[in-house]
């Protein structure tokens, strides 16, 4: 009966908000990123300064947050993270009830708090405000459960327009030894229940994107030749089926890499440790 009450009812995720990638050097990674037809937002930094982002906005929902330590800074988390290899170690999910999301963990045996938080915005006096719940990390990386209290001051017009016409986080990807442990826990954190994927494994659909746990030999399906080091091995990025997927864009280098994936039959490029993977949606 659970599934028949809305997911603000009872505190489950409703999409996927955003994937941390980490990595040693954060313009080195931001190059990679614009390269492939990304527009990303100004650098700011956080955690009282020791780590710095800048981010994917896309128009659909969700974004990908870029992430490294503060040269002359150090950071444990992001140091764990890149001891097992540069890539993406973070999801975070969206919930629209913080309150009920705590309390479903509880119920779980998950014990943790939310935390509001407050962090300047790229315009002057601007705040960005949410409230999240970071539960113990499971050995797949790090899940959080995240509100946001100011949408409007990060999707903004101007934050969510890609030359590469990419509009949205569909899926994210795990790739596991024991695909049922894995999902046993993701879908514990999210609140949502599996079903069996086709490519085998389990997938936890969400109001708005998909999380996948697949075994390794399904991820070399979708992503073949990844290589990255995170738990979560790819993601599938929707991009405007108007546009195409080289998406008129005129940066050289999003081009030239565009042109190799599909020189190699396949649309799938490794950009930090992440494997992407882009798909035509309507609009």
């Amino acid at each position: 009966m659970s599934d028949l009450i809305p997911a603000s009812h009872h505190g489950a995720a409703i999409g996927l908000d955003h994937v941390g990638i980490v990595g040693a050097d954060l313009e080195v990674l931001a190059r990679v990123f614009s390269g492939l037809g990304f527009h990303l937002t100004p650098r700011a930094t956080h955690a009282s300064g020791r780590t710095a982002n800048r981010c994917v906005m896309l128009r659909d929902g969700g974004y990908l947050e870029l992430m490294a330590i503060v040269p002359g800074k150090s950071s444990a988390t992001l140091d764990r993270f890149l001891a097992r290899g540069p890539g993406a170690h973070i999801l975070a999910l969206e919930v629209e009830d913080e309150v009920a999301a705590r309390e479903r963990l509880r119920r779980a045996g998950i014990a943790t708090e939310v935390s509001l938080t407050d962090r300047d915005g790229d315009q002057p006096g601007a705040k960005l405000r949410f409230a999240s719940i970071l539960p113990p990390d499971p050995p797949e990386g790090r899940m959080l459960l995240v509100r946001h209290l100011t949408r409007d001051l990060l999707w903004r017009p101007d934050n969510v327009d890609h030359p590469n016409h990419a509009v949205a986080l569909a899926e994210v990807v795990y790739a596991s030894a024991a695909p049922a442990e894995t999902m046993t826990r993701l879908s514990r954190l999210t609140g949502r229940p599996a079903e069996p994927d086709p490519l085998g494994g389990y997938r936890i659909p969400l109001a708005r994107g998909v999380v996948r746990i697949l075994p390794r030999t399904a991820t070399e399906m979708l992503f073949p030749g990844a290589t990255g080091c995170g738990p979560v091995v790819g993601l599938t990025i929707a991009v405007a089926a108007s546009s195409g997927i080289a998406g008129g864009s005129s940066d050289p280098a999003h081009q030239a890499a565009i042109a190799g994936a599909a020189t190699a039959g396949r649309l799938v490029i490794d950009a930090g440790g992440v494997a992407l993977r882009f798909v035509d949606v309507p609009g």
